[in-house]
């Protein structure tokens, strides 16, 4: 750790305050006394210090001893008067304490494999690493866990400005035989790499270079710099981290681990911090941490963090805390230089590529990459009336005030788009996603749109099973929407392990939903493949994968409270033997007498079906049905009872429609389709988990072979978002097949807001587009919007008592709709769309090719804006 600051005084100085941290240090000391005699008692055998030794000095040291900067008043001194009586237990102690720091190592390491990968660079690379405030080199042996730390790395420079902590460090890598770890004993705002190495074509000064000097233009400098606890005793911290800035190469990688109180509303309208998840710490804690560290000359002060993320990109963060130790809060942060672009890579084209890839917009390269800003200004104030996304929008918006890029831009994949977590529309969720997997046949799908290597597709996320069925038929783009974000997490973790895990992994878990080890694989394999809002948003629930006593992922979400109550009322009924018969029939046959004799009268019992399945919550919660779906299945069943008996038709109640539906829905399914053998949907309903006999197709070997691929990615694009918002933002005749589920059945028919939607798709496909849809109604009302708004409609499917339209046969019908006739802007000017102005291209080409002229518009377009 490095040196702490200000001035010294010693303890007694604040009484009140003192008596109140006094008080509680020693209960949490005694808490960390269990804990800390393993430790201790495994460093006895290194003849260092024994156990009750140990604790006596370290909590004389940070309770008891007064402290003093000495005659010399300076921060060496401090430090030492802090650290020297108990600089040989300082590991002993710290185990528990100083927690985190493992993460940190393994999510820099992780980071640093990927790029040696990307590049096709292995060992013989020459890397450096600079560990500042290294204290006793605890951080650089812990990183033998992750990497070879010898051959990896061919320099590591352990830069802290306590000697007693500098002569443990020496004396560990002597013990260990490192000779490429080198002790600097000095203060880490004075530390120069080029002092020690030859970097570039710079040969080593003979002189200490001044304390203004900048790095050399063109160096390489650190492959990594990491800051473990020390951030926070920096007493000149705005220094320290500007030399980082000089000290970090320009592809390199930052870490940081230290503690930290802060309110979310300080941050909350940050878009460069790289999520909120878990930073609010509440008044009282802020205030009890804040004093309590502060007896020890350690800040917790909010703008040490807060320069941090102004400085530098974040790549990912994680607020965490320290539950064995009083919840004590920290972070986890990795970060790399605000412009982390290569000359031949310039900060405008990475956020033109970007936009261009949201947008479907032809992205051309810029005639002339000189006199960057003034480029870009042209860019921008040229290009204003044509269709940008909202990365676009927020990256110019933080360039404009010097600020780091949405961290999105920072991610080595750019799969997920910027999004503004902080609206209602996002937090209306609760960070709860409804569907842990997809309601859609896929197969069917796959029938319907036979993808091909020119399609592009927009699709609704859901749990993403759907997107990654049409990935293994690899169309060139993909559009995953949903207003969700936690289904899009879903979707990125299972993309993400795609690209990282090995099959077996893989099937643990998403084939049996667990997985002992993820929080592990999280941290150390998939988060270079992950967006930081992601990336926090999996490990503050890694239990889902770990924890021994639960369900596993397919009893999580929303979707959960179905799948429970069917589990309780099969336990009431007594059928619960049943369901594990059915799971295990080997024929159609022996499922069809176990459904008809044990599991239908009590599933489709009329009490059931009153008291639980008719409730609106219930429909909502548990199956995501909204109240104009429920209103689309009333009217059907109303008709038909009418046609089959009007005598009927006013005794019609919910409860007899919904189970109507039911019975609509199951009947079939039990009696067609063998769930263990080649229905996962219900399986996976039954069982809490697929089976190696029956699952989806994403699921198989074959296509984990096919999706592990390097690139088999390039074209997916996961926004987060309403339909109308990303249909709106991309460049009109771009797209070939938009699958918008049952969507349009949440409309209110006496609403415009479907033929809105539907004015938007057909300016967005080509013609000969196809919109794919399913309805809870055998014909839903939309359809006549369609064919208003120049669209042919063809019935795909439709389900009759006693007949499945699919596998899963939820819906009642199935739809493709076809573009026929391209329409008109409404009128020539501007519109708005999405609280942007946005160019209304007009669509009648007369060519038939449904985007040929506009593309050709917007490459002479952007030509111009980039020269």
């Amino acid at each position: 750790m490095d040196s702490p600051g200000g001035n010294i005084s010693p303890p007694g100085t604040d009484n009140p305050k003192l008596l109140i941290i006094g008080i509680t240090s020693v209960v949490l000391f005694a808490i960390g006394l269990s804990k800390l005699s393993v430790t201790a008692q495994h460093k006895r055998a290194e003849n260092t210090p024994s156990f009750v030794k140990s604790l006596l000095l370290f909590g004389y040291s940070c309770f008891l001893k007064p402290h003093s900067a000495g005659p010399k008043g300076n921060q060496q001194n401090a430090l030492e008067s802090f650290y020297s009586s108990q600089a040989s237990v300082y590991d002993a102690t710290r185990k528990i304490l100083l927690t985190g720091r493992e993460d940190m190592l393994a999510l820099v390491a992780a980071e640093l494999r990927f790029k040696a990968e990307k590049d096709g660079i292995g060992a013989e690379k020459e890397r450096i690493w600079v560990d500042v405030g290294g204290g006793t080199g605890w951080n650089i042996e812990a990183m033998s866990e992750f990497l070879d730390v010898p051959k990896f790395f061919s320099a590591i420079y352990l830069v802290d400005l306590s000697p007693s902590l500098c002569e443990i460090a020496r004396q560990r890598f002597a013990r260990l035989g490192w000779t490429n770890v080198k002790i600097i004993c000095e203060d880490a705002k004075k530390f120069r790499l080029q002092e020690y190495e030859n970097l570039g074509d710079r040969t080593p000064p003979r002189s200490r270079l001044s304390y203004f000097d900048q790095t050399p233009p063109g160096h390489r400098g650190a492959d990594l710099v990491t800051m473990s606890y020390s951030l926070s005793m920096i007493p000149d911290y705005h220094s320290v981290i500007d030399s980082i800035s000089s000290l970090l190469s320009q592809d390199g990688v930052l870490g940081v681990v230290d503690f930290y109180v802060q309110s979310v509303v300080d941050v909350a309208f940050r878009n460069y911090t790289g999520g909120l998840v878990g930073r609010h710490v509440n008044f009282f804690s802020r205030t009890f941490w804040r004093a309590w560290f502060d007896l020890d000359r350690v800040s917790l002060d909010a703008g040490r963090r807060d320069y941090l993320e102004y400085r530098f990109g974040t790549i990912l963060s994680a607020n965490l805390r320290n539950k064995r130790l009083g919840f004590i809060p920290y972070y986890v942060w990795v970060g790399c230089q605000k412009k982390p672009f290569s000359p031949s890579s310039l900060p405008h084209e990475i956020i033109e590529r970007i936009d261009a890839m949201a947008t479907e917009s032809p992205y051309l390269l810029p005639t002339n990459k000189q006199s960057v800003t003034n480029a870009l200004a042209r860019a921008v104030e040229k290009t204003a009336p044509e269709i940008r996304s909202k990365a676009f929008d927020a990256a110019i918006q933080n360039l404009s005030v010097s600020l780091p890029l949405p961290s999105f831009f920072y991610q080595n994949h750019h799969w997920r788009i910027y999004y503004d977590d902080q609206l209602k529309k996002h937090t209306q969720f609760n960070d709860e996603y409804i569907y842990a997997f997809t309601w859609e046949d896929s197969r069917v799908d796959e029938r319907l749109l036979k993808l091909g290597p020119e399609d592009v597709v927009l699709a609704i996320t859901s749990a993403g099973d759907n997107i990654l069925a049409y990935a293994t038929q690899s169309p060139a783009t993909i559009h995953a929407i949903d207003l969700n974000p936690a289904q899009n997490h879903l979707l990125e973790l299972k993309v993400a392990s795609f690209t990282a895990l090995p099959y077996k992994d893989f099937w643990k878990m998403f084939g049996e939903g667990k997985h002992a080890q993820f929080r592990h694989l999280l941290i150390s394999h998939l988060s270079p493949h992950l967006s930081s809002r992601a990336f926090q948003y999996w490990l503050a629930r890694s239990h889902i994968f770990t924890d021994p006593r639960g369900r596993g992922l397919y009893d999580t979400g929303g979707s959960k409270h179905a799948i429970r109550i069917f589990r309780w009322m099969s336990r009431v009924f007594g059928c619960r033997g049943a369901v594990k018969d059915l799971l295990a029939a080997k024929t159609l046959n022996e499922q069809r007498e176990i459904w008809r004799a044990k599991i239908r009268p009590a599933l489709l019992s009329s009490v059931v079906c009153n008291l639980v399945v008719s409730s609106e919550a219930f429909l909502w919660a548990a199956l995501g049905v909204p109240k104009n779906q429920l209103a689309m299945i009333e009217e059907d069943h109303a008709n038909s009872e009418a046609v089959n008996d009007p005598s009927l038709a006013a005794k019609n109640t919910r409860a007899h429609a919904v189970w109507r539906y039911m019975v609509n829905t199951l009947d079939p399914v039990a009696e067609q389709t063998h769930i263990a053998g080649d229905n996962p949907y219900y399986q996976v309903c039954l069982e809490g988990s697929f089976s190696q006999r029956c699952h989806p197709e994403y699921l198989s070997a074959a296509s984990h072979a096919r999706l592990s691929r390097p690139g088999a990615f390039d074209g997916l694009r996961i926004h987060t978002d309403e339909i109308d918002e990303v249909i709106a933002r991309i460049s009109p005749g771009t797209l070939t097949v938009a699958v918008v589920m049952d969507s349009m059945d949440w409309f209110d028919p006496g609403s415009t807001a479907a033929g809105r939607q539907i004015t938007k798709l057909n300016r967005a496909l080509k013609m000969g587009g196809r919109v794919l849809l399913r309805s809870s109604a055998l014909t839903p009302w939309y359809l006549r919007e369609f064919e208003s708004y120049g669209f042919a409609c063809k019935q795909a499917g439709t389900r009759s008592p006693g007949e499945c339209i699919d596998r899963v046969n939820m819906y009642a019908s199935c739809w493709v709709c076809t573009k026929r006739d391209n329409l008109s802007p409404p009128t020539p000017e501007a519109e708005r769309v999405g609280g942007v102005e946005v160019q209304s291209w007009s669509l009648e080409f007369g060519d038939g090719d449904g985007g040929l002229d506009l593309q050709q518009q917007q490459q002479q377009q952007q030509q111009s804006a980039l020269r």
